[in-house]
């Protein structure tokens, strides 16, 4: 059993953890096999964001203060914390697919940029494209209205060029 001072400073762990993480899932896990939790906590970390089994006793004392006191206050049952500071999205969508895989493993709620979400906000989120992709889709939003311009402008030349091959061609110009 851990002693006092020891629950301190995983509570100072955690607080702090929570201050640099704006997006946080609230995860139960109850009747999980270690192998299970092994692959859960591989398929997290492979996503950019780190997992953690609490007590929910230390998580309602280490949110006290932090965007995440809403998410965390009155937990009940076995919970488990799943956060990062990267994009929201890839956490989503590897613990979403990990949860279509293992029914065990459940969403009981979420914080994404300070704001909490249920659980149909979750999937909804995890449903998203990457953040690459949206970069790639804006990007040739922006890009095509340049591209068309371009291709209309040289459209004139290019016809004006045809017109006068083919008056050259047919003896038009004789002057």
């Amino acid at each position: 059993m851990k002693k006092k001072p020891e629950k301190k400073k995983d509570l100072d762990a955690l607080r702090a953890e929570l201050e640099k993480s704006g997006n946080v899932f609230l995860t139960g896990y109850e009747k999980m096999t270690v192998s299970q939790d092994f692959d859960l906590r591989k398929t997290v970390r492979g996503a950019g964001g780190k997992y953690k089994v609490i007590k929910n006793r230390i998580a309602e004392r280490a949110a006290e203060g932090t965007q995440a006191a809403d998410l965390l206050k009155d937990l009940k049952g076995m919970c488990s914390l799943a956060y990062t500071s990267g994009d929201p999205v890839a956490l989503a969508k590897a613990l979403t697919a990990y949860a279509k895989a293992n029914p065990s493993f459940t969403f009981k709620a979420g914080m994404v940029e300070g704001r909490v979400v249920d659980v149909t906000g979750i999937n909804a989120l995890a449903t998203l494209p990457a953040k690459e992709e949206i970069y790639a889709k804006l990007l040739w939003l922006i890009n095509a209205p340049a591209q068309r311009l371009v291709t209309a402008i040289n459209g004139v030349g290019r016809n004006l060029a045809v017109v006068v091959d083919q008056g050259v061609k047919e003896n038009k110009f004789k002057g």
